[in-house]
């Protein structure tokens, strides 16, 4: 094998949590290049199966499954799906996220719990029920969509409920990674930065000050640049990393 065959993943299966738009929508377009099937999940089924007709236009096998990733009973019901009708699934990336900004003392219980119950609840619904599966199998690949908001606080928008899920999220991708490592299950997550999305609209001029000019590289990232780490962590090109927390955020941290 060399070099560049390891990041092919032809002949694999994969599931997109919240895959039918911005991010999500590019990490799967991405997988699905990269030789993978793609399961694409959204809250609504006429969301799911339209992202994973774009998909098929584009010559890339796909499925569409109605998930709301917070509720337990409905990850096992998805999951199941996925594997019976497409595939079983080689590889999760656990992308469904939400965010709900306000300060800490105006934010109210149920903005939280509706945060966390997507953010840390829905990762850890969807990575129990995939990882049996792949346990069973002999291994697998999940990668987790954490955030640099796990470790800074962005300003101007407070956001606590969110900044707490994301270092969740990160602590929750290496507990798994260690324990799961003897199953051959490997558990790696990215920590974006500010990238152009329908629900990130950084490149308006009054995000410019703080989501632009405090990055080294005094831009933001474009959804497609998201989507060969994504291949690089699901692929065997990573196959000595576990646990690692892979930062694109175009040098937002550095400082």
């Amino acid at each position: 094998m060399t070099a560049l065959d390891s990041f092919t993943l032809q002949g694999k299966t994969a599931l997109v949590t919240g895959g039918s738009r911005g991010l999500g929508r590019a990490m799967a377009q991405a997988l699905g290049e990269a030789g993978a099937a793609v399961a694409v999940s959204a809250r609504t089924r006429a969301s799911a199966r339209t992202a994973a007709a774009e998909l098929e236009s584009l010559g890339i096998r796909a499925y569409g499954v109605q998930l709301e990733v917070s509720d337990v009973s409905d990850v096992e019901r998805a999951v199941a799906e996925v594997s019976d009708e497409f595939g079983e699934i080689d590889i999760l990336l656990n992308n469904a996220g939400i965010g709900v900004g306000g300060a800490a003392f105006e934010t109210s219980d149920e903005a939280w719990r509706e945060v966390l119950a997507t953010n840390v609840d829905g990762v850890w619904f969807c990575s129990r029920a995939v990882g049996r599966r792949m346990a069973a199998r002999g291994g697998g690949t999940i990668v987790n969509v954490g955030s640099m908001s796990a470790e800074i606080v962005n300003q101007p928008r407070w956001q606590i409920s969110y900044l707490t899920s994301k270092a969740a999220v990160h602590q929750m991708t290496k507990g798994l990674a260690a324990e799961w490592a003897p199953h051959g299950i490997r558990v790696n997550a990215m920590a974006p930065g500010y990238f152009l999305t329908e629900m990130s609209p950084v490149d308006q001029p009054e995000y410019k000050e703080w989501c632009v000019d405090p990055a080294a590289m005094k831009r933001w990232g474009e959804p497609h640049e998201l989507g060969p780490v994504a291949i690089f962590l699901a692929s065997d090109a990573s196959s000595f990393m576990t646990g690692s927390i892979v930062t694109v955020d175009g040098g937002f941290t550095l400082f």
